[in-house]
């Protein structure tokens, strides 16, 4: 019985890779150090696979191998959108980030990145901070985002905030016929870095913002800055009266459930794979009138940010290329008008296109 269902769960996860067309994906295991993560590179077409690390409590194994096949897939697309000669790649480290952390751990971890010769390149995610991404790059080169005396960028957050914050300034003008948020009410769902730095912008131009997360010294931290932002629940997020639904945490926050919940007209948000089921849920939001701004979309300023490191950074140039996200999200919105598509299908449409392209190109060489 044993040997079947090993056999069972074996082909399950061979079937999952290459069901999402995966070129590779790594199990990295070390018993010494605790460490136990999973690489999953999805398409280097158009260059290296650069994707962060997040470190996370899965609930089982196979949740975490679905979240790397999911990111991963996600940094593809995201990569091709922006134009930047990247491909995507995403890892998970299985752990508790605030009690599992330890530089030989990482350092260990560093190694496993270095043996794929540059093929994968690493950076800051959730449950990851820049001192991880220091450990890492004593065993390696191939990771990006490190602080700034190392030579590096630093925190990506502000810039990945900046482009969700074009991203919902674009949705607004789709919806309302102008992209002022003045007065609109936003439920920012997560208050880490992405949304911290998203709540500072939407507070600059007086919208009103509420805020939730599972972490109250998170929550401590919005409201020392901003008074007016008012905390919920995370059970009542999706019955919060609100024009704007930003989900910056975890994903799959729109399913069966919530989206039946929803009381807006916008939902654009920092999260990955926000929809738990792509097609049904887009569906669903659809149908209800829901304008949705592809997350792999707006969210992608933090991967120009570690691209821009790559070529030689300045800040500057980082956050004018992210402001393009804005002009960007519209076109989308547009292409999805007109050919009587979802903007999510708008979306992979482009990222498709370009990477079909490079790959012919490259086949001609």
């Amino acid at each position: 019985m044993t040997a079947v269902a090993d056999k069972k769960s074996t082909d399950q996860i061979f079937n999952q890779i290459s069901s999402m067309g995966h070129e590779q994906v790594v199990f990295c295991h070390d018993e010494k150090t605790g460490l136990r993560a999973i690489i999953a590179i999805h398409n280097t077409v158009l260059g290296p696979a650069l994707g962060g690390t997040r470190m996370w409590q899965y609930a089982s194994d196979m949740d975490a191998l679905t979240d790397a096949l999911r990111l991963s897939e996600g940094m593809t697309y995201k990569a091709a959108v922006a134009g930047l000669n990247l491909g995507g790649g995403k890892a998970v480290i299985l752990g508790d980030s605030r009690k599992d952390k330890s530089e030989a751990l990482f350092r260990r971890y560093g190694r496993f990145v270095d043996s794929l010769g540059g093929k994968y390149i690493t950076a800051e995610d959730v449950g990851t901070s820049k001192q991880d991404m220091e450990w890492i790059a004593m065993e390696t080169k191939s990771v990006s985002g490190l602080p700034e005396h190392k030579g590096g960028s630093g925190d990506p957050s502000p810039v990945t905030a900046y482009g969700v914050y074009m991203g919902v300034k674009a949705s607004a003008k789709q919806v309302y016929g102008n992209d002022s948020l003045n007065g609109k009410k936003v439920m920012v769902q997560g208050a880490g870095n992405v949304g911290r730095y998203l709540i500072d912008n939407l507070i600059k131009e007086g919208a009103v913002v509420y805020v939730s997360d599972i972490f109250e010294d998170q929550l401590q931290k919005v409201t020392a800055a901003h008074s007016s932002v008012k905390v919920i629940s995370p059970d009542d997020v999706y019955d919060v009266d609100m024009d704007i639904y930003a989900p910056c945490a975890l994903g799959a926050t729109l399913n069966d459930d919530t989206i039946g919940r929803l009381k807006c007209a916008i939902v654009s948000g920092g999260a990955n794979n926000q929809l738990k089921d792509t097609d049904k849920h887009m569906q669903m939001l659809m149908d209800r009138g829901i304008l949705y701004a592809p997350d792999f979309v707006i969210n992608a300023g933090g991967l120009i940010n570690v691209y821009s490191e790559l070529e030689g950074y300045n800040r500057q140039n980082a956050l004018s290329k992210t402001e393009n996200i804005y002009h960007q999200t519209l076109a989308i919105f547009e292409t999805a008008k007109q050919e009587g598509i979802s903007s999510l299908a708008a979306a992979q449409k482009l990222a498709e296109r370009r990477i079909e392209a490079m790959a012919n190109l490259k086949t001609r060489r």
